[in-house]
């Protein structure tokens, strides 16, 4: 009650004194109301664990026990009269008193039966006596971030088994709920409320401000029994509305059986569904998020959940269009609608725009952004980046038209996963062994190399179809290569031959090291822009963006907060779906970076994406068994495969630990309703449900659950990093990663010069475009959590905290030893190192 409150009633209180019941009925807490005043008594009951108000007749005592209750009154008044207690004096110490059986608190939760209140000894020299209530301490944490407060009142409700509190607003002196505040307060009840099943986060109108967003990190509630309950929230709260939050204790469906959570349940995951809506980019493409569900939430539209919209010509809208500064055109009513819970936060936003627009602005302002026509020679070309350099940029510079640098790229570079060792030559290949000879040496042969495991193959088969387009107004062209590549007994990958073709023949002669400088060379550029096509849209984009993408959609609509599933992945979901969107609003979009700087265009894209998800398979997917099948368990100095594998068996311990806690049994997996759902809409949503894939439609064992979680984190930050982060590194130097090529693939040796090199290459526009965005995806933005960090305390429990910290650990030892082997490198391989891997795909 307010000190306000409290002191106007206190007249009345005084009254009520005077003319109440003795002393011992105070002491006993057997004060009855006046019934036949028709007073009306409220207390907390546990029948339906919820707050009752009720009248004494009806709370089930006979009227027997009221007219004892009068008659005893009327015998405690004779023993001491009201006279003698008006005024103050103190008081003997209370003498335990037997208690009528009607007026025994309640055995389960002691609290007060209907129309009874616990009464505790008034303080020495006050004739009051106060009833005992139940104090529950709340301490209320806002997040960090930029805007994280609110002016908005926020008050709460706290249910129990035993009832639940009144509604209480939260108000201190001063500024409550600040950004990265921490405040405490009290919650008051008539009684306890038993075990605490959910707290309601009421934010309502504060005057006449307007509404406003909060952050709210989680809310620690003490019991008056000093237990500690841990409500995590992590999550925007947007307008005026009821949060209803469980306690931190992570449980799957089978354990939760009181209806009143297994309600809670659904409604969280029916209103997810609604939110967070399934989309049809193109066909053969994973399903994406709906962002026009967003803006249909902040209308207070109504849609059907299974509505979906096939939206690859929806980029021509009025909205799609040039901003200031950009070089390609921004759908900019996508970007306009997004929910508050997946959206960049301030602190990154504005890191990304910094980014962003000095580097655009300064390539505009030195006009590279609007020159045409080829480079006039090589070394123009250092001059992009100037200020951008780093050790690799330089050493790429240096090294890019060296052959033992050429084959080093597909180990370390951006796309390592292209390699694959044959033992026999493909009929398509058909390089016999005069025509490597030179290289092999005197001692081998083609033959033997086969047959020792030291012939590898990168096969482009996957652009023999794709469509191209015209830059500048003028046709682009594609190669479909075939690259045959020897580990040397120096360790070290070189390439033997290289066929621009699928299909051999006069017009598709191999080319091999032995041929004149400028033809070796054209053929090594050829093989790399395919090399950038193949990796940009699959195994980038598709394998770590878009999947990951539909991971992230599957836990949101399929996995209430409460599941220790959900818990596990959230983190590893942040900022997916943003990045995402932005991609489709910028990249994929018509004319947008993709239609501008490469020789396919979107269309092409498209083409290449759902080729690639048609033939993508689970074993791809696994880092350990795509090492197996591809026969590159044994090659040397493959830094991608040594640092992978020891972060894939960290997260395997860490998840295997996690998922132990929880599904002990394999039925305890085969009966989570919720799991089997989440795996499913993966299935049917991710990977259209293609059976021949190999991916899962069902989870029956907690090993196949540790391998399939192992595999989606490992992808949505180590996999990512690998491919991602050195974009820059190794295409700052724009002939070790062309976008595009001006000319056909030769069709005969002997033809290539300087010029028609220059010829063949992107022209400047092109080249500083692509090499813009190289830069933006490369620089990941503040506001990072690196593999490992959970700064959002989801997991309460003492084991899963013991196993996150188990799990940091491992991974700072994991990076001792990288930093130890990189001081011995010429080139240092950076890319899996752990505090430098984002939890997320986020950039």
């Amino acid at each position: 009650m307010p000190r306000g409150a409290f002191r106007r009633c206190l007249p009345a209180l005084y009254f009520a004194f005077l003319t109440g019941p003795t002393p011992e009925q105070r002491m006993s807490g057997t004060q009855a109301p006046d019934t036949h005043l028709g007073e009306s008594a409220r207390g907390t009951g546990c029948v339906r664990g919820k707050q009752t108000s009720i009248r004494v007749q009806d709370c089930g005592r006979g009227e027997g026990a009221r007219a004892a209750s009068r008659e005893l009154r009327r015998e405690r008044a004779q023993e001491h009269p009201r006279q003698s207690w008006a005024l103050p004096q103190p008081y003997p110490a209370p003498q335990p008193l037997a208690l009528h059986p009607e007026t025994q608190p309640c055995p389960a939760c002691r609290s007060p039966p209907p129309g009874r209140l616990f009464l505790r000894p008034a303080l020495p020299g006050h004739p009051f006596l106060l009833p005992i209530m139940a104090v529950y301490r709340l301490c209320v944490t806002t997040g960090p971030y930029l805007r994280a407060g609110t002016l908005d009142n926020i008050s709460v409700t706290l249910v129990g088994t035993c009832g639940e509190s009144p509604k209480q607003r939260l108000d201190r002196m001063g500024r409550d709920f600040a950004s990265g505040s921490v405040q405490k307060y009290k919650v008051r009840c008539s009684a306890e409320l038993g075990e605490l099943l959910l707290l309601r986060v009421h934010k309502e109108r504060y005057a006449f401000f307007r509404k406003d967003s909060w952050y709210c990190s989680r809310i620690c509630v003490t019991q008056p029994d000093g237990t500690v309950s841990h409500f995590p929230c992590y999550q925007w709260i947007e307008g005026y509305c009821t949060v209803e939050l469980r306690p931190g204790t992570a449980r799957t469906i089978c354990q939760d059986s009181l209806p009143l959570l297994l309600d809670h349940r659904t409604r969280e995951l029916r209103a997810r569904q609604e939110c967070y809506r399934w989309k049809i980019y193109a066909p053969g493409f994973p399903r994406m998020v709906d962002v026009n569900s967003f803006q249909e939430m902040e209308s207070d539209k109504k849609f059907a959940l299974t509505k979906t919209t096939t939206c690859v010509d929806q980029g021509d809208s009025s909205g799609n269009r040039y901003l200031p500064g950009f070089p390609m055109k921004i759908d900019i009513p996508s970007l306009m609608y997004m929910e508050p819970n997946i959206r960049y936060s301030a602190t990154k936003t504005i890191s990304l725009l910094f980014n962003a627009i000095p580097a655009s602005l300064g390539m505009k302002l030195r006009g590279l952004l609007d020159r045409k026509g080829s480079w006039k020679k090589l070394d123009d070309m250092q001059n992009i980046f100037w200020c951008h350099k780093t050790f690799t940029t330089k050493y790429v510079t240096e090294h890019w038209c060296e052959d033992h640098f050429f084959g080093y790229q597909y180990l370390n570079g951006v796309n390592p996963v292209m390699l694959h060792c044959i033992s026999s030559l493909p009929g398509k290949l058909p390089v016999t062994n005069d025509m490597v000879a030179p290289l092999l040496g005197q001692d081998t042969c083609l033959q033997t190399e086969l047959e020792r495991g030291n012939i590898f193959l990168a096969d482009y088969w996957i652009l023999a179809k794709a469509p191209t387009h015209c830059l500048n107004g003028r046709p682009q062209y594609v190669a479909a290569p075939l690259c045959l590549l020897w580990l040397s007994p120096q360790g070290a990958l070189v390439p033997l031959a290289i066929q621009l073709s699928q299909t051999p023949g006069p017009d598709s002669p191999i080319f091999l090291p032995t041929d004149s400088e400028w033809d070796w060379l054209l053929a090594k550029t050829w093989v790399r822009n395919s090399e950038f096509l193949v990796h940009e849209n699959n195994t980038h984009f598709l394998c770590t963006h878009l999947l990951c993408e539909a991971f992230a959609m599957a836990t949101l609509r399929q996995l209430p907060l409460c599941h220790p599933i959900y818990k596990l992945l959230l983190p590893h979901t942040r900022y997916t779906l943003q990045v995402n969107t932005i991609a489709r609003a910028t990249l994929l979009n018509p004319e947008g970076l993709v239609d501008q700087v490469t020789s396919i265009g979107r269309q092409g894209l498209i083409y290449l994406m759902s080729t690639g998800l048609a033939h993508f398979t689970y074993t791809n997917f696994c880092l350990p068994d795509s090492l197996r099948a591809r026969g590159v368990l044994a090659i040397p100095n493959y830094h991608y495969r040594d640092d992978g594998l020891k972060i894939w068996v960290a997260i395997e311990s860490f998840v295997s630990e996690i998922v132990g806690y929880y599904y002990p049994s394999d039925a305890s997996v085969q009966q989570d309703s919720e799991l089997q759902a989440w795996v499913g809409e993966i299935f049917a949503q991710a990977f259209l449900g293609r059976e021949s894939s190999g991916f899962p439609s069902r989870l029956c064992t907690p090993g196949e659950m540790v391998k399939f979680l192992t595999a989606i984190i490992f992808n949505c930050s180590a996999q990512h990093a690998a491919v991602n982060s050195g974009q820059h590194d190794f295409g700052a130097w724009m002939p070790n990663a062309p976008s595009s090529m001006r000319q056909p693939p030769p069709q005969t040796k002997g033809t290539t010069t300087l010029k028609t090199y220059l010829d063949t290459l992107p022209e400047v526009n092109i080249s500083c475009n692509n090499l813009l965005l190289f830069w933006l995806v490369s620089q990941e933005p503040k506001d990072q959590r690196p593999l490992g960090t959970y700064p959002d305390e989801h997991f309460t429990e003492e084991a899963p905290r013991q196993s996150i910290a188990a799990f940091q650990s491992r991974l700072a030892q994991i990076s001792r030893d990288i930093q130890e082997r990189n001081q011995g490198l010429a080139l240092p391989y950076t890319y899996l190192d752990p505090p430098l891997i984002e939890n997320s795909v986020s950039i």
